[in-house]
């Protein structure tokens, strides 16, 4: 999979040469390419940004330098599409299921907007070309769409073959459809048995894998029931 990041900042991507995602980028499983927004600018002092049409707060990144800098990278290969990511508050909420769907893909761009967000009209002219997917990470806003872009391509990047070496473990997750069929993960527990006067609980000592399957199956309609009731609403495989 290749992985596109265009930013004003992109020393903010650093954290994706770390842990599983590092390892896969140095063994060629993710090509992930991180590209400065003010490259792509004409005048002196690179600028990105201007006033808001029709008044009001703020700044808004101008549609010049995103249109060279997108083109540019689908000059390098026409042959494929990539699917254009764009975190933004204003976008869709992204769960799990958006993270298989992209992961399917062998390319995605990713544009981190900043201050008001991006002209409008880089989203409508790509949208013609290109499938576009405005995603928001939850009810809140911060500051652009680096940390927003950092947790997406995490949770795409771990689904691509390989780059979680016990593929299995993807299977017993939270959100996904697999053994606990969308719930929240069950509780789980390590070494030592008993940690300042707390047990593990017996079952999960006992050895007897179907009574073991049963209780974290339990444990995990628990958990979902307290920690988020609105996902037990909705059609589920699995648990």
């Amino acid at each position: 999979m290749r992985i596109d990041v265009i930013t004003i900042f992109p020393e903010y991507l650093a954290p994706l040469g770390l842990s599983l995602l590092g390892k896969a980028r140095d063994r060629g499983q993710v090509d992930l390419r991180v590209h400065d927004l003010r490259d792509f600018t004409h005048d002196r002092h690179h600028t990105v940004d201007d006033a808001p049409y029709g008044g009001g707060p703020g700044m808004v990144m101008r549609p010049g330098p995103w249109g060279e800098a997108i083109d540019s990278l689908l000059a390098e290969r026409p042959e494929l599409v990539p699917g254009l990511v764009v975190p933004t508050p204003a976008g869709r909420r992204f769960h799990q299921s958006v993270a298989v769907e992209l992961a399917a893909r062998p390319w995605l761009v990713f544009a981190c907007g900043r201050y008001e967000g991006i002209d409008q009209r880089v989203v409508d002219h790509y949208r013609k070309r290109l499938d576009v997917y405005e995603v928001s990470l939850g009810d809140f806003v911060t500051s652009g769409g680096e940390v927003a872009a950092l947790a997406v391509i995490e949770a795409v990047a771990r689904l691509v073959p390989g780059v979680v070496g016990n593929a299995e473990s993807l299977t017993e997750e939270s959100h996904t459809a697999g053994e606990l069929g969308g719930l929240l993960e069950y509780p789980v527990y390590t070494r030592p048995t008993t940690w300042r006067g707390l047990d593990v609980p017996a079952v999960l000592l006992s050895g007897h894998h179907g009574e073991i399957r049963a209780w974290r199956r339990a444990e995990a309609r628990r958990r979902t029931a307290s920690n988020r009731p609105d996902l037990l609403d909705q059609p589920r495989t699995g648990a």
